[in-house]
């Protein structure tokens, strides 16, 4: 049967705008995607009531609230350090709150609003491993990261080329190679490797070198050329920050004792 031309882009038109959570007089509709980290203590989680928690979670669910939608209306998606463009370019989110550290290279598929966290690169190894209190002194140990992260190429190209690096698929992967002797190091930064060692069960387990082997600017990620999401996302962020959530957040997940830099001033968008 053939469909009438005017029929089909009400269809296309339709489609489109269900897919974008539509505005309509009472508010967006439909469903808003994020996309965040499962298995980043502190970050974003999936705890196992099904749950996520994460100083990531809590900035994506105040800026949903800012866009309209309430947190039943939020649906968190899992994200890997490698798939997270794909899942923005394909539409499969409408942006991406997972640690996603602005660089030009990232800066060429998805755009950035933000930044709203800073963080440094840093190591963590077992409690009882004295061995490893410099980058330099990987070149002759076993590091672990994930494929796709920015910190396992700035320890190869950068700091330590002699190292024999191992990229898994997520960091709590890590984790259980570290706890088991398999690496002797694992890096990635400090925020996500701060809240791993305050897990239960990893009490006194691992201890963090306490390096700053890169600053990390901590951004969401969105599809290229959406500028009034990115300047709705901007005006959500200073909002946050301005009204002590975002304090309140780095806090509750991080810890007392977690050194923390001041909310960076945005540098993407209006």
């Amino acid at each position: 049967m053939k469909v009438p031309k005017t029929a089909a882009v009400a269809a296309v038109i339709g489609l489109a705008l269900t897919a974008s959570g539509c505005v309509g007089d009472d508010g967006p509709k439909g469903n808003l995607a994020i996309g965040i980290k499962f298995d980043q203590p502190g970050v974003g989680m999936r705890e196992p009531d099904g749950t996520f928690t994460g100083f990531d979670v809590d900035v994506a669910t105040y800026v949903a609230k800012e866009l309209g939608y309430k947190p039943d209306r939020i649906t968190f998606k899992q994200v890997y350090s490698n798939d997270r463009e794909l899942l923005i370019q394909y539409n499969e989110v409408q942006f991406v709150a997972a640690s996603y550290s602005i660089n030009d290279k990232r800066k060429e598929k998805v755009d950035f609003a933000g930044p709203y966290f800073l963080a440094h690169q840093d190591l963590m190894v077992r409690a009882d491993d004295l061995t490893i209190n410099r980058a330099e002194d990987l070149n002759s140990k076993r590091l672990c990261s994930v494929t796709g992260s920015t910190s396992a190429e700035n320890i190869k190209k950068n700091l330590a080329p002699k190292a024999s690096l191992l990229e898994l698929g997520g960091y709590s992967e890590c984790i259980v190679a570290l706890k088991d002797n398999l690496v002797d190091a694992m890096t990635t930064d400090n925020s996500i490797l701060a809240g791993y060692t305050a897990r239960k069960g990893n009490e006194g387990k691992f201890r963090l070198v306490g390096l700053s082997l890169s600053s990390e600017n901590y951004g969401i990620g969105m599809k290229k050329g959406n500028t009034e999401l990115q300047r709705k996302v901007n005006e959500a962020i200073r909002k946050m920050v301005a009204d002590g959530s975002w304090e309140a957040a780095v806090k509750k997940n991080f810890g007392a004792d977690y050194k923390y830099e001041p909310a960076p001033g945005l540098t993407t968008g209006s």
